[in-house]
């Protein structure tokens, strides 16, 4: 059988620092219980357990904190049971902003545009224990949006499922056609990540 995670990426994995809300996680085994059933479920969930992590979905309390370091071996675990590509993480993202506690408070506050963007610091917080997300530049009229997240080093994977979170949460506001690129990235050596949503 193939290894899934060598003990070198393990002890890497396993270095990342901060904790992120359940609600993220749960939604993440709610989309591979979508996507593969729940053979592929187990096969998560086994593999995880492989690792001395025990992962039920249906034990979750989603207002619980989870390690990040855990949810980086999770999505690596993920992407090695099934071979997902980039594209299929943004779709994981996407589905998150479902019952996303984030997007839920986003739109609480949501009297404008201008001023959700300048609750995402505060918003973040409440959702993870490390980094911090802030609004770069709005420009409503050039119809585009520049999101700052420092110190937060987590997985690759992860900017792709953030990439796919912050297009779907942009659609419950702006319903014209949206793109995100990820401008600069920790992981390309850059000093934080910078993702430009445009509309």
């Amino acid at each position: 059988m193939e290894e899934i995670i060598s003990k070198e990426e393990l002890g890497k994995l396993m270095k990342i620092n901060g904790e992120v809300r359940m609600v993220g996680v749960k939604s993440y085994l709610d989309f591979i219980l979508k996507e593969e059933g729940e053979e592929g479920l187990k096969k998560v969930e086994d593999t995880m357990l492989s690792f001395g992590f025990s992962l039920k979905r249906e034990k979750i309390r989603k207002m619980d904190f989870f390690p990040l370091n855990q949810l980086a071996i999770l999505l690596v675990v993920i992407k090695k049971l099934f071979n997902y590509d980039d594209e299929k993480f943004q779709e994981m993202g996407k589905f998150q902003v479902r019952g996303s506690l984030l997007l839920t408070m986003l739109v609480k506050y949501l009297v404008s545009l201008n001023r959700a963007v300048k609750e995402l610091p505060n918003l973040w917080r409440k959702h993870l224990t490390v980094g911090k997300l802030t609004a770069v530049e709005l420009n409503e009229e050039e119809k585009h949006l520049t999101m700052r997240l420092e110190n937060y080093r987590m997985h690759p994977i992860h900017c792709q499922i953030l990439k796919g979170y912050f297009l779907a949460s942009l659609q419950r506001i702006i319903i014209e056609k949206r793109t995100c690129e990820e401008t600069k990235c920790i992981f390309k050596g850059d000093d934080y990540h910078e993702f430009l949503v445009k509309w």
